[in-house]
């Protein structure tokens, strides 16, 4: 039975980095799941979910000549490939304050505290070098309900930190 692992690969952003990391996986006969690749910082990551009917050694070995050539950082660890349990986002959040330490832990502590299962979050630093403003985006489920987060929200507004919470209507089928 071919056993899942979870791949990310990190180096200075370029073209065809996609290309050439999931092309020596196919030529590998690797099968790919989940997948979130995306540029930060003038830096790209791939976080991918990979199947290998040989091991984490047939990973090391195909990825090998695209890592050395690119320099790009790689690190491979088994996991669970749990596939087709995607959850649907219930509630979608964003924050603005001014870029400080402690922003995200501060906000994501309040909001873990009324109940938000975090299922996607995306910041960046917005503003300027003299004035930054840290942005931060968040999509998740409202396991109690939105009130609670409404109210963590406020106690946050409350610090100088902007936000906004929308509901996510999903409609399946």
């Amino acid at each position: 039975m071919s056993k899942w692992y979870m791949l990310t690969v990190i180096g200075r952003d370029r073209p065809g980095i996609v290309a050439r990391v999931t092309s020596a996986l196919y030529q590998a006969g690797c099968n790919l799941g989940e997948a979130s690749m995306l540029r930060l910082g003038g830096n790209f990551t791939i976080m991918l979910m990979v199947q290998a009917g040989d091991g984490a050694d047939t990973l090391n070995k195909a990825l090998a000549p695209v890592i050395e050539d690119l320099s790009l950082d790689c690190h491979v660890v088994g996991i669970d490939g749990s596939l087709h349990r995607h959850m649907e986002p219930d509630v979608r959040i964003t924050v603005f304050g001014a870029d400080r330490a402690g922003i995200v832990a501060r906000v994501t502590t309040a909001l873990a505290g009324a109940g938000l299962d975090i299922l996607d979050l995306e910041s960046d630093v917005a503003g300027s070098e003299s004035e930054p403003v840290y942005v931060m985006h968040m999509e998740g489920r409202a396991l109690n309900g939105v009130d609670p987060l409404q109210e963590a929200l406020d106690a946050l507004s409350e610090q100088g930190i902007e936000t906004r919470i929308t509901p996510v209507d999903t409609m399946m089928g």
